[in-house]
């Protein structure tokens, strides 16, 4: 065997460890740490809220089929209802009107499901007015001290909203003039969407789009913009306040549902711990 060869199997043998089992290895010492970004899906779980002339989604149900008993004597089990956007879920492009012809969530790609995250923080703010609205200028001054956003990555953002979901009433916010969450303004959203290599956008509030976004131009310009794109979002993101701004990996495994345009998700994030 030529020495060049011999060298080059020496490289790539056995003894050399491979990239994956380097991830085991990460995941089992604790230097890689799988944080749950789902929130727990039950029948008290938030649901968006339409006007009541518009089709509402259901609340999440179970209908117990046999538990140890006459209908099953060893085993337990459930049917279960709910709406393709009830809980932490995955918006598919042909959520909207502007991605209707565009990819169901059956669709998206399986790669696209393990990506790198930003995370914006932007809780003080919200904190001070739940009507906040993040700018352009919000995330360039984010890419000024991080760096740009990541290529086929998700922009995370973080607003502290996922302490309100214990319930209905304070997770929407709303009043007689509708909900009151933050989100991105309508020009940000369009930048998300069309001048950011991201595949989507991740938010802690019941959707992506800022509770008073049915008064925007266009309505619901997050849904708009980044379903229009051919882009994704994620909602009801809980522990944010876990990741870094930078170097999370994120795995979002929606239901494969056929023709669906999203579906509930358990969606984890695997963070890098140093000296662990």
């Amino acid at each position: 065997m030529p020495e060049s060869t011999s060298a080059s199997a020496a490289a790539s043998g056995p003894s050399s460890p491979s990239v994956l089992a380097a991830l085991v290895a990460g995941l089992r010492g604790g230097g890689i740490e799988v944080v749950d970004l789902t929130a727990p899906l039950s029948a008290a779980t938030p649901v968006l809220e339409l006007p009541p002339e518009f089709g509402q989604t259901k609340v999440f149900e179970l209908e117990e089929i046999s538990r140890y008993d006459d209908r099953g004597p060893a085993w337990y089990w459930n049917n279960i209802r709910t709406g393709e956007h009830t809980g932490t879920h995955f918006d598919a492009p042909n959520h909207w009107i502007t991605g209707k012809d565009l990819a169901d969530v059956a669709s998206v790609p399986a790669g696209q499901l393990v990506a790198p995250a930003a995370v914006l923080d932007v809780t003080d703010e919200a904190a001070k007015d739940p009507d906040f609205l993040i700018e352009v200028e919000h995330v360039q001054a984010w890419q000024n001290r991080y760096g740009v956003l990541p290529d086929g990555g998700w922009l995370l953002v973080r607003t502290g909203w996922d302490s309100r979901s214990y319930a209905q009433e304070p997770f929407l916010n709303a009043d007689e003039n509708g909900p009151h969450t933050p989100g991105l303004s309508a020009a940000c959203a369009r930048w998300v969407a069309e001048e950011t290599p991201v595949i989507g956008l991740g938010v802690e509030t019941v959707g992506t789009d800022a509770g008073r976004a049915h008064t925007f131009d266009p309505v619901f310009p997050c849904h708009s913009y980044l379903m229009g794109s051919g882009k994704y979002g994620l909602t009801q993101l809980q522990n944010l306040a876990e990741l870094p701004p930078t170097g999370a990996v994120v795995i979002a495994g929606p239901l494969p549902i056929v023709t669906g345009s999203g579906a509930p998700a358990r969606v984890l994030a695997l963070v890098e711990r140093a000296g662990r």
